[in-house]
């Protein structure tokens, strides 16, 4: 259960960035995207501290954040047009490599 958590944690770490820059773009609904960043803030942490309970630290906090990173990171170039410069998936890819191996060596 706790990779579960770990993994709603992860995914919650996703929605805060997504939420905050929303608020920049959209600002008719900038209220409603704050909100969401802070609920999805707050919940993500809460996550993560249920997975924590069985789950190393360092483990749990590299994946939680690897996670967040990969999901922000594609969000960003999805939605908001951000670089998609070989060198950045090349390094991006990297920290994929690294949570899976923190994965696998737990």
């Amino acid at each position: 259960m706790a990779w579960f958590y770990l993994l709603v944690a992860a995914i919650l770490e996703i929605g805060w960035p997504f939420g905050l820059k929303m608020s920049q773009v959209s600002t008719e609904n900038k209220f409603w995207w704050i909100s969401f960043g802070v609920l999805s803030m707050a919940g993500s942490g809460y996550f993560l501290w249920l997975s924590q309970k069985t789950i190393p630290m360092g483990t749990a906090y590299a994946i939680w954040t690897g996670i967040g990173m990969i999901g922000a990171f594609l969000l960003g170039i999805i939605y908001f047009s951000d670089s998609a410069s070989f060198a950045r998936i090349i390094f991006a890819t990297f920290i994929v490599i690294g949570v899976i191996g923190l994965k696998l060596s737990t």
